[in-house]
């Protein structure tokens, strides 16, 4: 049996992070976004999209008429993109990670009983707060935290800082030989990372927009991120705990989808509930949702609850939880 954690953006505005409407929001004012790609934001807005959409649109165009131009307009939203991500990062790393210091509703400690950790967000809140403290508040069952299949970039600082191990610039492995180091706990971010570049080219391994599932397997070291999530919530017993997870990337839904149907089981922490895997607009008289109706018997459990509050003051709702790792 594994225990497993996926996180989303809702996770990390726990700690200050933005949701997608808060990023959109930013964008409008960074200063590499022009009148052009404002009113490409704008567009994209009123299309019922976010800034991912408008991502798409440049990514597509610059790959099917690729030109100066082109190359320009889809540079300067990446750098955007990439700046707000940097201050987003910087932020949350300058906040308390633990609402108290009570373990039994310590975050860190809740986050050690996870066999692997997944991610769709690109910030470094994890690697500041949390991978220091892995060995000692694990009490040595575990050598420390990883982020598998990188390697910093450049040497390694003369003054040893356990945050900056992993905050710092990362590669891509060399030589391609991706593997989780035994008694570590490993955490895959799923779609790149503010901090992970491609050696040879020194371009962000961050993937965005609507193209996801067509650019993952471009990249091997997220294609093999992939299939470590695919591999270890198919697992015997695999239980997925989901935080602040829209359920809005259908190669994900689908993986997860996949699992459910092979026994996996299904816990959400999300201000919505059970209710966030649901995307039909509200209609007087709803007709069946294919994915609901797959996916909703192996729900074991939902919090609406706020997480850092479960793991300050609401005992009844932390207990709920904890059920999780029953």
């Amino acid at each position: 049996m594994g225990h497993y954690l996926l996180t989303g953006a809702g996770f990390s505005y726990n700690w200050g992070g933005w949701l997608a409407s808060e990023a959109f929001e930013y964008l409008l004012g960074a200063p590499e976004i022009d009148t052009e790609l404002r009113d490409l934001l704008w567009r994209t807005k009123e299309a019922g999209g976010g800034f991912e959409d408008a991502l798409a649109i440049l990514q597509v165009e610059n790959a099917s008429h690729p030109s100066a131009q082109s190359q320009e307009r889809l540079d300067k939203l990446v750098g955007a993109i990439v700046g707000m991500l940097n201050l987003m990062s910087n932020s949350m790393e300058q906040r308390p990670f633990e609402a108290h210091n009570n373990l039994q509703g310590s975050v860190i400690e809740f986050l050690l009983k996870f066999d692997a950790v997944f991610t769709l967000n690109q910030d470094t809140l994890l690697e500041h707060h949390y991978a220091p403290h892995v060995m000692l508040r694990s009490q040595n069952r575990l050598l420390g935290f990883e982020c598998p299949g990188t390697v910093p970039a450049g040497p390694a600082p003369l003054a040893f800082n356990p945050n900056q191990q992993y905050t710092a610039m990362r590669f891509p492995e060399p030589n391609g030989r991706f593997v989780v180091s035994p008694r570590y706990q490993p955490y895959f971010k799923l779609h790149g990372s503010r901090n992970y570049v491609n050696g040879p080219t020194g371009s962000r391994i961050i993937i965005m927009g609507g193209n996801k599932a067509d650019e993952i397997p471009r990249n091997p070291l997220l294609a093999w991120y992939m299939s470590e999530f695919e591999r270890s919530i198919n697992g015997p017993g695999a239980k997925l705990m989901v935080i602040g997870y829209s359920f809005g990337d259908k190669h994900i839904n689908d993986a997860i989808s996949t699992a459910v149907g092979r026994g996996m089981k299904l816990f959400i922490i999300d201000p919505a509930g059970v209710d966030v895997i649901d995307k039909r607009k509200p209609v007087p008289i709803k007709t069946p949702d294919h994915y609901v109706t797959q996916v909703g018997p192996a729900i074991i459990g939902a919090s609406r609850r706020r997480l850092l509050n479960i793991f300050n003051e609401d005992k009844v709702e932390w207990t709920k939880v904890m059920m999780f790792f029953q």
